[in-house]
C-alpha cells in the first residue's frame, strides 16, 4: 500500500466499487489508483470480521479505527521490556554536554538482555518517540492587559562616544503584551537596579497604563532567590509592585517556555530593529534611544504576515482599555542601608560619601538611611529623625541647625553672620544704633573683623535695655569712631542719663596722643 492514505471519501469510492462488483483492474481504471494502493484496503477488510457491506455502513472514525488502527509498542518482546525501563534515564543523560544517541546506544548495548539488544536504528527510534511523546508544548491562550513579559536581549546595541570614539554598549530590554504582541524596547546602560525600574517606568508610559501583572525570568535584579512555587524577590521589586499595583511573577529556571512570547518578540526585535539600525550611528544613548522608538513604532503597526491588523491595532481595541491607571508620582528606587552616628552628630551614606546630620542625643546609635535620588530619610527604632535632600558632594556636609547642640549652634549661626546681619539686627532697635552698628563695621579693612564687636554693642541691649543703647549711640552720632568698650562706657557710667543739653555727653579722655584741638566736640 503506498505510503500516502487516501481520504475516507476515496476509501469509500474504492469499497463501494468492490462491493458493486467491479474488479480491482476495472477499479485502477476507473479511480486511477495503483493496484497495490486497492489491495492493500480491500486486504484489511478481509482481516476484519466485517464483509465490504457492513464496512460500508461504519462512520468515519469507526472505518478510519478499523483501517489505521496504531500499532502497538511489541510489549510481549523482552528487549522492549528491558529497553522500555532505560529509556526515562537516557532521555535525561541525552541532554547533558557530549552525550550523543551513539554514546548510549554503545552503553545499552553493553547491557542488553540475553535475548540480544536492538540495532542502533531501532533503539534511535524508540528513543525519539520516548522524548517526543515528553516534549509536548501546551497552548497558552493570553488574556487581554493581563500580563506584560520582561526580557533582556541577548545582543546589545551601542553609542559612540564624541570625545573618543570609543563604542559604548547598552543593554536591551524588551517588553511584550503577549495577547496583542504589542512591543516596547529600550536601551539602558547596564542592567542595575535603578535603570531596569527607570525603563520599566518608561514602558508602563509608553503603554498608557499598567497590566495586572509583570512576569520576568530569574534575572538578578529582580529575583534573589529561585524558587519554582515562591521565589524571593528583590526589594526593588516589592518597591515597583506596592508602587504601580501590579503584581510580579518569576518563570522556572530555565523554562524559556515559560515566557515564548518573550523570547520569540526578542527574535523579532534582532531582525526588525537590530538589523534596521546597524548603519545608523548614534552619539548618545538619548539619540540611540530615537532610533530604536522611531523602528519600534513602525513594527508595532505593520500588520502580521498574511492578515489585515497590526499590534498598534490589537492593543488599541483590546487592550488599552482595560489597563490600569498610571501613579500620579514618578517612582524612585529607595535604598537601605545602616550606619553609626558619628560623634559629630552625622552619618555617612557611603555610595556618595557624603555626611547628613541628625539630633545630636543619637550619637553612638546604629540607624537606617533610607534615600532615593532626590531624597535621604534616616530612621531610628522605625521613626524618622532626619530628613535631607540628597547632595553628592563627596565628603561633604549637610547639616541642619536643628540637630546641634545650644553651643554648636551659636557657632554656626557665627558663620552665618555678614554686614547685612548686623544692620538688620541694629535697625529693630534704632536708628541711631544702626548708624553706630554702620561706623563700627566700617572701622577695619575686613568687615569680618568687626562681627565680634558689632555682636557685643547689640547685647547691650539685652543688659540695659534698647532704648538706654539707642540714647548712648545717639551720643556718639557725631563721633569719629564707634566701638564695644566706648557704648559699654558710655551705658556702665550712666551717661546717657545726664543732661546733655548745650554740651556733648562724651569728651575723650585726655592723654598724649591727642593732637590738635583739646576738645573734640
Amino acid at each position: 500500500m503506498a505510503a500516502k492514505s487516501k481520504t475516507m471519501q476515496q476509501i469509500r469510492n474504492i469499497l463501494q466499487q468492490k462491493a458493486n462488483g467491479l474488479s480491482i483492474r476495472a477499479i485502477v481504471r476507473h479511480s486511477n489508483y495503483s493496484r497495490n494502493t486497492i489491495r492493500g484496503y480491500l486486504r484489511l477488510i478481509e482481516r476484519s470480521s466485517y464483509t465490504l457491506s457492513e464496512s460500508l455502513k461504519l462512520s468515519d472514525e469507526a472505518l478510519g479505527e478499523l483501517l489505521f488502527e496504531s500499532e502497538t509498542p511489541p510489549t510481549a518482546d523482552p528487549r522492549y521490556l528491558h529497553l522500555q525501563q532505560k529509556l526515562p534515564q537516557y532521555a535525561v543523560e541525552l541532554k547533558k554536554r557530549h552525550v550523543t544517541r551513539q554514546l548510549l546506544w554503545e552503553e545499552y548495548h553493553e547491557s542488553h538482555p540475553p535475548e540480544g539488544g536492538y540495532g542502533y536504528t531501532q533503539f534511535c527510534h524508540y528513543l525519539n518517540q520516548h522524548i517526543a511523546n515528553k516534549d509536548v508544548s501546551a497552548l497558552f491562550v493570553h488574556k487581554p492587559g493581563a500580563k506584560l513579559m520582561v526580557d533582556y536581549s541577548g545582543d546589545k546595541l551601542g553609542y559612540i562616544d564624541r570625545q573618543t570614539g570609543e563604542i559604548i554598549p547598552c543593554d536591551v530590554l524588551v517588553t511584550v503584551l503577549p495577547f496583542s504582541s504589542y512591543l516596547y524596547i529600550e536601551a539602558i546602560p547596564d542592567q542595575k537596579q535603578e535603570y531596569f525600574a527607570s525603563s520599566l517606568g518608561n514602558t508602563f508610559g509608553y503603554l498608557g497604563g499598567m497590566p495586572d501583572c509583570v512576569v520576568c525570568d530569574n534575572m538578578k535584579t529582580a529575583v534573589k532567590k529561585a524558587n519554582r512555587y515562591e521565589p524571593a524577590f528583590t526589594e526593588l521589586i516589592e518597591q515597583l509592585s506596592l508602587h504601580y499595583k501590579v503584581t510580579f511573577m518569576a518563570t522556572r529556571v530555565r523554562k524559556p517556555k515559560d515566557k515564548a512570547t518573550a523570547e520569540t518578540s526578542v527574535r523579532v526585535s534582532y531582525t526588525r530593529i537590530f538589523a534596521k539600525l546597524r548603519n545608523l550611528e548614534a552619539f548618545s544613548l538619548a539619540e540611540l534611544n530615537a532610533q530604536i522608538r522611531e523602528e519600534l513604532d513602525k513594527l508595532n503597526r505593520r500588520n502580521f504576515k498574511g492578515r489585515n491588523y497590526s499590534r498598534h491595532d490589537l492593543f488599541v481595541q483590546y487592550e488599552q482599555p482595560l489597563l490600569k491607571s498610571l501613579p500620579s508620582t514618578v517612582f524612585e528606587v529607595r535604598k537601605t542601608v545602616m550606619a553609626k552616628v558619628q560623634r559629630n552628630y552625622h552619618v555617612q551614606l557611603g555610595e556618595d560619601c557624603h555626611l547628613y546630620s541628625v539630633p545630636y542625643d543619637q550619637v553612638g546609635k546604629q540607624v537606617k538611611i533610607s534615600y532615593t535620588q532626590s531624597q535621604v530619610e534616616i530612621y531610628a527604632d522605625h521613626r524618622r529623625i532626619a530628613f535631607h535632600a540628597r547632595d553628592r558632594r563627596r565628603y561633604g556636609y549637610s547639616t541642619l541647625a536643628a540637630h546641634m547642640p545650644e553651643n554648636h549652634r551659636a557657632i554656626h549661626q557665627q558663620k552665618g553672620w555678614d554686614g547685612a546681619y548686623f544692620l538688620s539686627q541694629a535697625a529693630s532697635i534704632g536708628p541711631h544704633t544702626k548708624a553706630a552698628i554702620g561706623k563700627i563695621l566700617e572701622s577695619k579693612v575686613f568687615p569680618e573683623q568687626t562681627f565680634t564687636s558689632c555682636l557685643g554693642a547689640l547685647r547691650l541691649a539685652g543688659k540695659y535695655g534698647k532704648d538706654r543703647l539707642e540714647k548712648a549711640c545717639s551720643l556718639l552720632s557725631e563721633a569719629p569712631r564707634v566701638n564695644y568698650g566706648i557704648l559699654d562706657n558710655i551705658l556702665k557710667n550712666n551717661m546717657d542719663k545726664k543732661d546733655t543739653t548745650g554740651e556733648s555727653a562724651f569728651k575723650t579722655p585726655a592723654h598724649e596722643n591727642i593732637r590738635g584741638p583739646k576738645e573734640l566736640f
